[in-house]
């Protein structure tokens, strides 16, 4: 799938491999990405190129809209067209690692469409054990804007179609016979948390659970992009009304910490890991 590839691991385990150039066609927007992704008892939580979502990768930063080029992979949501077969695709391509280690790295990338340069990426993702049955993924991305001209970042949602304000970090899980279980400190159900801003969601399938986390030090706090029902997947929304601006040398952080634990985690339970994974 890959010609240089990493794998994470956490006390010891492997427990995901990181793909820096996955063989994909341009229109899934080939990117680096983490599949498998594991519990520690070795069950796998995420999917790569599934056959509903073909352009859906694993663990990754994917983005819909970037001044106009698709940077996520299939068709592109044209206003007051629909979602239309576009050869606008862009592709993450991974330059360097700064860092290397069992437990993370630290990568640089390039974004690039239409043979120019647009963003440049520092990835950071951290591996780290929270119990026996837990771990947590770090993962935080910078975007700078090399051009020099502002570029901005859209979403389907800013070109017309409401609801589907993805683009960000995004996880498409595991999908099993039922669809998991969604919730939030006070929410439940993809209808509730869908849309809106909270300190922590969890995704619970059979027999395992993630809590996502955004932990980005801003006040600005990204909505949750969500959906349980039609497939299990969760992300952040870096454009859920607006577009979002990013100024010549300008540069977009964010990071989203998330806990892959074995079991059905219950409320008290996902908060408490929560904590414990993000605290200084």
């Amino acid at each position: 799938m890959t010609d240089e590839s990493l794998v994470l691991r956490v006390a010891g385990r492997p427990v995901g491999r990181y793909l820096t150039r996955p063989e994909l066609p341009v229109r899934l927007s080939p990117r680096p990405c983490l599949h498998p992704v594991t519990t520690l008892s070795g069950t796998a939580v995420t999917e790569l190129s599934p056959a509903d979502h073909l352009h859906h990768l694993g663990v990754g930063v994917a983005v819909p809209d970037v001044e106009g080029h698709n940077f996520w992979g299939g068709r592109t949501h044209v206003r007051d067209q629909g979602p239309t077969e576009l050869d606008n695709h862009g592709s993450q391509r991974h330059t360097a690692f700064q860092l290397r280690d069992p437990d993370g790295f630290v990568e640089e990338l390039r974004w690039v469409a239409s043979g120019t340069e647009l963003l440049r990426e520092r990835r950071t993702v951290a591996a780290t054990e929270l119990t026996d049955t837990a771990w947590a993924l770090d993962f935080t991305f910078s975007l700078t804007n090399i051009t020099r001209a502002p570029v901005s970042i859209g979403s389907p949602a800013t070109n017309g179609r409401p609801g589907a304000a993805y683009g960000g970090f995004f996880w498409r899980a595991r999908k099993e016979a039922a669809a998991p279980r969604v919730f939030t400190a006070d929410a439940e159900g993809e209808a509730e948390v869908h849309g809106r801003p909270a300190d922590w969601l969890a995704l619970a399938g059979g027999t395992w659970t993630l809590v996502f986390a955004g932990a980005t030090q801003t006040t600005r706090r990204d909505p949750w992009f969500v959906r349980a029902d039609e497939y299990p997947g969760v992300g952040s929304s870096l454009a859920a009304t607006d577009r979002l601006p990013v100024e010549p040398g300008g540069t977009v952080v964010r990071r989203v910490v998330t806990v892959v634990a074995d079991g059905t985690l219950d409320r008290g339970e996902a908060a408490a890991l929560v904590r414990k994974a993000v605290s200084p």
